[in-house]
């Protein structure tokens, strides 16, 4: 059962990007989370979707909850907007002359077909920031190709790492390369915004999702190059000493002994410091090269005591060691509890009366963030936005018997 917290949505968070406003024109993972960092952060992020049932994320339902749609899609307002049509191409341009920055994740091409691309956008507000996420980048051979995460996680070099020495290539069970570039996105969508308001002007941002995946695999170009690439089951080499093992009462723990102090607490706590005399495991590259060996002096160790006498034992002489949780386990565990990792949310339309999610990251102590409101309903503010154009409820009821502007979903319908 978990201990999490109940949190209730807070209109008043502001976050540092108060006054900032977002037009995400994207979809599916990779934009749903840079839009979600930024709304998180206090940014207006107003998700304009295609009248006919909107982000793919909401239909992907699992006991009356779209998860994925609920959680990337938190803090932001909806407008189901028809960019198909000339009407529709009109408001949007309307709202650019309002906004710092948009946020698409089409393939390439596509907002130039509709007649919005960057040139037209940057016309009508020529500090606008234009971030575009896609499989393969604008440019270059593949371009043109459809692109989701898989193949990001396949080209990057992740894929060939991950998993032990005699499995194949292994995925990642997260939507991995989708966050890594929803993240590098908002980074530069904060810092391209920042330049604007600094005096400079609009540019366009360009996000592939194999490039920031490639990015956080660290000095493995590198490490090529000096003849050393790393294999599946190597680990990384930030550590001579690493790895999970499994205890007397089947539970895992990970340890990872960074530096050479903390090695020889590992070895004086387990009753082996001699084995640093060892040849073999006396220095940091001679440890690289013996990993397996003294992997399995401390399994042999651990799994002969409880996974609590483990960790008491290792922390008590400064070893760092950590349990292996689950996400239920974590929701459970005090520490998370204490810090708020995860909060339960009210649930509406058929949801269960809370649900849970992350909380909000990082922490700042002048303009903390928070959860101002849940995912929106399809059009759920369509009149509020509207009406801060100054375009009257007759206009916007003309919009949407002519198919421009959806019709907002009401309270308790699919959303």
């Amino acid at each position: 059962m978990s201990t999490t917290v109940t949190y209730e949505f807070d209109p008043e968070a502001i976050g540092p990007l108060q006054g900032c406003r977002v037009l995400d024109l994207s979809r599916l993972v990779s934009g749903g989370h840079c839009g979600m960092v930024l709304a998180d952060l206090g940014a207006d992020v107003i998700k304009i979707e295609r009248p006919d049932g909107g982000d793919e994320l909401r239909h992907g339902r699992i006991a009356g909850v779209a998860p994925f749609w609920t959680v990337y899609n938190r803090n932001k307002r909806s407008v189901s907007l028809n960019l198909k049509s000339p009407e529709g191409r009109d408001i949007l341009l309307e709202l650019v002359k309002t906004a710092d920055a948009v946020l698409e994740n089409f393939r390439p091409g596509t907002l130039e077909k509709l007649g919005i691309g960057p040139t037209v956008l940057q016309a009508a507000n020529p500090a606008l920031i234009v971030t575009r996420i896609s499989g393969w980048g604008q440019t270059g051979p593949y371009a043109h190709l459809p692109g989701f995460g898989t193949l990001a996680e396949a080209v990057s070099g992740f894929m060939y790492r991950n998993g032990t020495a005699d499995s194949p290539p292994l995925a990642p069970p997260t939507a991995l390369s989708d966050m890594v570039a929803g993240l590098y996105a908002a980074t530069a969508t904060i810092a391209a915004i920042l330049h604007a308001r600094n005096g400079g002007t609009g540019q366009t941002i360009d996000v592939s999702l194999f490039e920031p995946l490639a990015s956080i695999m660290g000095p493995d170009a590198l490490l090529d190059q000096l003849g050393h690439l790393p294999q599946r089951g190597d680990g990384t080499r930030a550590s001579s000493v690493k790895g999970v093992f499994i205890t007397a009462d089947d539970k895992w723990v990970a340890l990872s002994a960074a530096a050479e102090g903390i090695v020889r607490n590992l070895f004086n706590a387990i009753g082996s410091p001699e084995i640093l005399d060892d040849p073999r495991f006396a220095s940091y590259e001679a440890r690289l090269n013996s990993r397996a060996e003294i992997n399995g002096v401390i399994g042999r160790w651990v799994v002969q005591r409880p996974a609590a006498e483990v960790l008491h034992t290792l922390r008590s002489q400064g070893v760092t060691v950590a349990p292996v949780f689950s996400t239920a386990d974590a929701r459970q565990d005090p520490h998370f509890v204490a810090r708020q990792v995860y909060v339960d949310v009210p649930g509406r339309d058929g949801e269960p009366e809370t649900i849970a999610m992350h909380n909000v990251v990082p922490r700042m102590s002048k303009t903390p963030s928070g959860l101002r409101r849940p995912a929106p309903r399809l059009g759920e503010h369509n009149d509020e936005i509207l009406a801060e154009l100054g375009i009257s409820a007759e206009t916007r009821e003309n919009l949407e018997q002519h198919g421009v502007l959806g019709t907002a979903t009401k309270a308790g319908a699919d959303a």
